[in-house]
């Protein structure tokens, strides 16, 4: 028997406060773990954190910039302290910046560089030093890391972006290997997810129209799904189903895998 109940698991989202991350905090509380929602938006993550509470589910909010190794050292204390303890890390923050190559701004991919990939990798680290043996949880767990369609498939517009969501596919596979060759007890999985109505895809939509890729954000849209064999956008609910199977026992054999949640787009 397999189970998707994730009743006394402790969790923490990064990036949680809104978008995809919010949604993975609310499935994750529905399926029964404790959550906290790590983020730079305060305000936001606070009000995100309450949201769960007053439906029942144990949730806190947790200051933390991704980017920066001194934020994830005091997060995690403090995460385990609020929570009780740490089984499960959703490496989930990660930002977007739309350009041409002929147009690259380096700043912006230096940005999706230190966010996505320097931020998901901080998180292994500290994810590692919590759950593994001898660690401050130290009872093993779940890291599963949110990659994108953009890392299989070759977009214009999103050459950056796709670089960096290809650089967590990579970190995914060396992760799991790393912990299975040590016995760090921690399963390391990613999932791609397709183009999802939330605020970064809609404005993915406008940068692809303003930059002459396409007549307008809805021709952008279309063109996606048009490219999708689902015949539809991604939804939030189907990349937080993905990411509680496999924080779930029923995911309990599943290490170095990448699950796309992208309607074929990327097959």
């Amino acid at each position: 028997m397999t189970s998707y109940d994730l009743a006394g698991r402790k969790a923490l989202v990064t990036g949680g406060a809104r978008g995809l991350g919010a949604g993975m905090a609310e499935a994750l509380a529905k399926a029964g773990a404790a959550v906290a929602i790590a983020d730079v938006l305060e305000d936001v993550g606070k009000e995100t954190a309450q949201a769960l509470r007053d439906s029942g589910a144990t949730a806190e909010f947790v200051p933390l910039d991704v980017t920066d190794d001194a934020s994830w050292g005091e997060a995690i204390p403090n995460v385990i302290n609020a929570l009780g303890g740490l089984d499960l890390v959703v490496n989930n923050a990660g930002v977007e910046i739309t350009s041409l190559l002929a147009d690259l701004d380096p700043a912006g991919l230096r940005r999706m560089l230190d966010v996505n990939v320097v931020g998901t990798a901080l998180g292994l680290k500290h994810a590692f030093r919590a759950m593994r043996p001898g660690g401050v949880a130290g009872k093993g767990g779940a890291v599963v890391n949110i990659s994108s369609v953009a890392a299989t498939i070759a977009f214009p517009g999103i050459a950056g972006y796709s670089a960096t969501k290809s650089g967590i596919d990579r970190l995914t596979r060396v992760a799991a290997a790393e912990s299975g060759r040590l016995g760090y007890g921690v399963r390391v999985n990613c999932i791609y997810p397709g183009l999802t109505p939330t605020a970064m895809g809609n404005q993915l939509a406008v940068d692809c129209a303003e930059i002459g890729l396409f007549p307008s954000p809805e021709e952008a849209a279309q063109a996606v799904v048009a490219l999708t064999p689902g015949g539809r956008l991604g939804q939030v609910d189907d990349m937080a189903d993905a990411v509680v199977f496999l924080a779930s026992d029923a995911a309990k054999f599943i290490t170095g895998a990448g699950l796309p949640v992208d309607g074929g787009m990327g097959m």
